[in-house]
């Protein structure tokens, strides 16, 4: 959900303000993505990274996101109609207890919805996502449950953060940038990578139909011919 703050800049408002705007137009076009019948769409919201940033702009970030998740708990029932399933992405243990709290209540809340999976990246990084993975596989071979020689993709991917949700089809990148930046670097292994130079703030329905327009009349050969 990239352009926040260059949204804010361009009006004279701080990035707080365009972090707020930012977090409507997720609202709107996660909601949209399950009317429109959308199984799994995961939402990129705070990377490993983004703790270089100003300490003032992270508690902005950390209170919009405390704000969503009181929200999802106050629209559990209509969220529950909907079929919406919330899950977190990402090393919970630098995020504030309060809202760790939160975030398991709304899983645990949801768990049951099989309509619409939405992820919410928080705290992720592709690269430590892998890492941790790794790490459980070997655990689990000192333990003597596998063996390296018999380890397989299988076996790596269910250790994932996604580990019951298929691979990436579409990466949606907006706002003009056209990098991965550490996100879902193993479930985007054959993934079609659609950009737009819209700020996510401004980003709407007709933009996300278009992407998928896109993606529709892309010819996926995964290596092959």
């Amino acid at each position: 959900m990239d352009g926040n703050g260059r949204w804010a800049k361009q009006r004279g408002l701080p990035r707080s303000e365009g972090h707020k705007e930012g977090a409507k137009t997720f609202r709107r076009i996660g909601e949209y993505a399950g009317n429109i019948g959308i199984r799994h769409i995961t939402f990129y919201a705070f990377s490993t990274e983004n703790w270089s940033r100003p300490e003032a702009e992270i508690k902005a970030i950390m209170r919009l996101f405390g704000s969503y998740l009181q929200e999802a708990l106050d629209r559990l029932e209509e969220d529950k109609e909907k079929g919406i399933r919330l899950r977190f992405l990402g090393d919970r243990t630098r995020i504030d207890k309060k809202l760790r709290d939160l975030m398991d209540t709304v899983e645990d809340a949801t768990k049951d919805m099989a309509k619409v999976n939405l992820n919410i990246a928080v705290n992720y990084g592709g690269q430590q996502e892998i890492l941790h993975a790794v790490q459980t596989i070997a655990a689990d071979a000192q333990k003597g449950l596998l063996s390296p020689e018999n380890l397989t993709l299988a076996d790596v991917e269910k250790r994932l953060y996604t580990g019951d949700q298929p691979p990436v089809d579409l990466l949606i990148r907006p706002s003009g940038e056209q990098r991965l930046s550490n996100f879902l670097l193993w479930q985007c292994a054959y993934a079609e990578f659609w950009y737009s130079d819209v700020l996510w703030p401004d980003f709407t329905e007709r933009d996300f139909d278009e992407a998928l327009l896109a993606f529709r009349n892309r010819n996926r050969r995964f290596g092959g011919i």
